[in-house]
């Protein structure tokens, strides 16, 4: 397990994986273990997957000053990790809340860009975040599905401030309810440091104009990938942020949630791992 030390010197780890050219893995959570990302449904096969524990979480240090986890500070820990790796330019992949982040290094620094692939990424860097709507809307979407009826009553009152969040739930954010996104859900809890949680979007860590502006600016080609039946993002709000890179590309996956990579793994890898392989 590699060891690196960001500017304020704190240790941090990074977690190799495959073979082939280096891909940068932002997690998501926020601030969740690497770890719940396993291998990408494979693309480990494709890629040298490099996944950072961001501060915090993981096999990195808990820093001094927890302010630094708000997501803008956490920025100078993606080019820490650069600098760590040799790489001149390098390709990154974001999920969910790790998709800010990547916007906000991409705004920063967009000549260390390659490409970018943000996975069902949460565009709050744009001030673009998915609404309690947004999110029934999507779950309206899994009438079909057995355990329905128990959760879709507890989700509306979570998200309207009446009741607590409840593990019935979860299937929402799942595209696919099986033993494994139930595995995959039950270590949510022990990966994610909670403190580091609520710090990520504290005031001050967004600055969504100037972010626009900065990213209008980015020539890497982006991926904005969004699950079919995801409620944070749906695609419709997937597709705007796309909007503010002038080179992506817009793809959902059929059938997917917040976790692709778990419903459908060679849908998940082969769009992926297509859209890394090509080159301007």
């Amino acid at each position: 397990m590699p060891i690196f030390t960001a500017p304020d010197g704190t240790r941090l780890a990074c977690h190799p994986r495959g073979a082939g050219e280096p891909l940068v893995v932002l997690p998501g959570g926020p601030m969740r273990a690497s770890s719940y990302l396993g291998n990408l449904g494979g693309l480990d096969a494709h890629r040298h997957l490099v996944f950072l524990d961001l501060r915090g979480t993981g096999q990195s240090e808990v820093p001094a000053d927890p302010a630094t986890y708000r997501c803008d500070r956490l920025v100078d820990d993606v080019e820490a990790l650069r600098r760590h790796l040799g790489l001149e330019r390098m390709d990154v992949l974001a999920h969910s809340a790790g998709g800010s982040l990547a916007m906000l290094y991409a705004a920063r620094y967009p000549d260390r860009l390659k490409r970018l692939a943000l996975i069902t990424a949460t565009p709050w860097a744009l001030d673009m975040p998915a609404t309690a709507e947004d999110r029934l809307a999507a779950a309206r979407l899994r009438t079909s599905e057995p355990w329905f009826a128990e959760a879709f009553p507890a989700f509306e009152a979570w998200l309207s401030g009446t009741g607590d969040f409840d593990s019935v739930f979860v299937p929402f954010f799942h595209g696919r309810w099986d033993d494994t996104a139930r595995a995959h859900a039950d270590r949510e809890e022990h990966e994610t440091n909670d403190e580091a949680a609520d710090r990520y979007g504290a005031d001050g860590a967004y600055d969504p104009a100037a972010t626009r502006t900065a990213l209008a600016r980015v020539a890497a080609p982006v991926l904005v990938l969004a699950g079919e039946v995801d409620g944070g993002p749906r695609p419709s709000l997937a597709r705007r942020a796309a909007d503010a890179f002038p080179a992506a590309e817009f793809a959902v996956q059929p059938g997917a949630g917040h976790y692709p990579w778990l419903d459908d793994p060679q849908w998940f890898v082969r769009r992926v791992a297509d859209f890394f392989r090509a080159r301007d």
